[in-house]
């Protein structure tokens, strides 16, 4: 039998009375948080993430109405979608991979390069961009107004300022703030429970914390320190200097992915150019392209075909063990 949520508290306890040192646990470092953090002036309201879940799976906020969030961060792919390069409303190729919106909330800034500095502002992006959603919102705006079921609920739930630009991306923000990866065989280990995971999937966990050096960058519960590093990938996308120009390592700079979930989002990197986990694995060990912008981090790792089976072992064990997205019903007038 798993352990529940609050088990890590007994197990604790239990480890001070029998002289062990659980609280020193490398694995405690990775400890999923009990709560999701909401903005004090954005606090979290039930049916504003309601409304924010239809508007999110709705074609109608895309200028031909073809294409939702949904289309590029869809929940069936780790919330990513299952090619290289996300695919906009015109059918065109985008530049850059979708990437996933699994645990926004304790993510900031926001997109490949941090161009946005709240999720809020996030939401916007994709929805105004020419080569992705093609909508304005004014035209978004004047046509929910003519959907009865929109016009009531944003009265309801806005009615200082019904249906507009700030109101719909605060409920879009709303909702993806709740999109929290599942609990995970990892979780579970991290609980307590020592059959979680396998032999195999431990050793990974060692080298990704140890002499692999994975951490340094995939830290936290969430995996992710939240920064920009070159990580030598052939590339002509400038990244993070599109936003910090006078920085010389922000070139080809791309934010750190968190690894929930990671083996249900291949493609992986910012244009998805690598298929598969374990191709990722060789990129990190062989150190990256040399470059002056490269991250002082990245170095070459010697690891065996072994120890890329260990640490691919442990990343899988990272999703979560089940899915239950339910589509909104959207209103139809």
């Amino acid at each position: 039998m798993g352990f529940s949520r609050l088990s890590r508290w007994a197990i604790f306890w239990m480890s001070v009375l029998i002289g062990t040192s659980f609280a020193d646990d490398a694995r405690q470092n990775f400890a999923r948080p009990l709560t999701i953090p909401f903005p004090e002036d954005r606090p979290y309201d039930p049916q504003i993430a309601t409304l924010g879940k239809m508007l999110y799976f709705d074609p109608r906020l895309s200028g031909a109405q073809n294409m939702s969030c949904a289309s590029c961060h869809n929940p069936s792919f780790g919330w990513e979608t299952p090619v290289d390069l996300a695919i906009g409303a015109a059918n065109a190729r985008l530049p850059r991979h979708a990437p996933t919106i699994i645990n926004q909330a304790w993510v900031e800034p926001y997109f490949w390069d941090g161009r946005a500095e709240t999720l809020e502002e996030q939401a916007a992006g994709p929805i105004t961009a020419k080569n992705e959603m093609n909508a304005s919102f004014r035209e978004v705006v004047g046509r929910l107004k003519q959907i009865n079921g929109y016009r009531e609920w944003f009265e309801r739930l806005f009615p200082d300022e019904g249906i507009s630009e700030t109101s719909i991306t605060r409920a879009l923000a709303t909702y993806e703030r709740t999109v929290v990866s599942g609990w995970s065989p990892f979780d579970r280990w991290v609980d307590g429970d020592e059959t979680a995971i396998s032999d195999t999937a431990k050793r990974g966990f060692d080298l990704f914390d140890g002499k692999a050096r994975c951490s340094t960058c995939h830290s936290g519960w969430n995996f992710t320190d939240n920064a920009f590093h070159d990580i030598g990938l052939p590339t002509q996308d400038i990244g993070r200097a599109a936003v910090e120009p006078d920085d010389p390592l922000a070139r080809h700079a791309f934010k750190t992915p968190g690894l929930r979930n990671i083996s249900l989002r291949a493609p992986y990197m910012h244009n998805g150019s690598f298929h598969n986990i374990r191709e990722v694995l060789l990129h990190y060990s062989a150190g990256g392209l040399p470059r002056p912008s490269l991250s002082p981090d990245m170095q070459p790792v010697s690891l065996d075909d072994s120890e890329i089976a260990d640490i691919e072992a442990f990343l899988t064990s990272l999703t979560e063990e089940t899915t239950e997205v339910s589509t909104p019903v959207l209103p139809a007038n």
